[in-house]
């Protein structure tokens, strides 16, 4: 009866542990599937001005981007500890096209200059 007790007390550390691990799956399908399902993708935060930058660039390229506004979902944090597995990084913007990582807004800005062309190259990829 002792033992049952102390594995009773156990039992809900136990359930909230397996609920977060539901929770980073579904964040991580969440991620993957928003990746490899978009051209471009921008994990972002709505009044973050280096995502405002990261939206106005590809908006002045004609690009309509799928953009995920962590501030403004539930998941938003556990979305973030996704990315920073993923690529290393758990700061906003991070923008995916065609499934691979640019980076933030200083990586797309440096992508799109005319020396590199890489953003062109990958959007030209379709």
């Amino acid at each position: 009866m002792i033992w049952s007790r102390q594995f009773l007390c156990w039992v809900p550390l136990l359930l909230l542990l397996v609920e977060d691990a539901k929770a980073s799956n579904s964040a991580s399908g969440f991620v993957q599937n928003v990746i490899y399902s978009n051209r471009i993708v921008i994990f972002s935060k709505s009044y973050f001005p280096f995502s405002v930058r990261a939206k106005r660039i590809l908006k002045k390229l004609n690009e309509k981007p799928f953009i995920v506004e962590l501030d403004l979902r539930d998941d938003g944090s556990q979305i973030q500890d996704v990315l920073l597995e993923e690529v290393g990084r758990r700061t906003v913007p991070q923008v995916f096209v065609n499934g691979k990582h640019i980076g933030g807004s200083d990586d797309l800005s440096s992508s799109l200059s005319l020396r590199s062309g890489q953003l062109q190259k990958l959007l030209a990829n379709d």
